[in-house]
């Protein structure tokens, strides 16, 4: 069974191909809403900037690692509300971001 543990679990192997963090630990997964009993994924993220250059490869990549849970259909729900800011990232990409920059 599908459910929003499993599908935040398979999103961390997502990177951000700039600074190869995770989407989930960046802040950029606002939510997962699993409709009609799993064959549904809705995943709703934003993006670090308006017009990200890594943005359709993201979204690629996301659909693929959800599909490969034995979802049928992944629909991307891009928003900026509310911008991401890097408050939103874990602990630990805060820390992996000191190291970086």
């Amino acid at each position: 069974m599908i459910t929003e543990d499993i599908v935040y679990e398979q999103l961390k192997e997502v990177l951000d191909p700039e600074i190869q963090i995770d989407v989930v630990n960046l802040g950029m997964i606002y939510g997962v809403t699993i409709l009609d009993e799993g064959k549904r994924v809705i995943v709703r993220m934003t993006l670090t900037t308006m017009g990200c250059p890594a943005m359709e490869e993201l979204q690629v990549e996301i659909i693929q690692r959800v599909k490969q849970l034995g979802v049928d259909e992944v629909e991307i729900d891009l928003t900026f509300e509310p911008p991401w800011n890097k408050d939103m990232m874990s602990d630990e990409a805060k820390m992996v971001m000191r190291y970086l920059f």
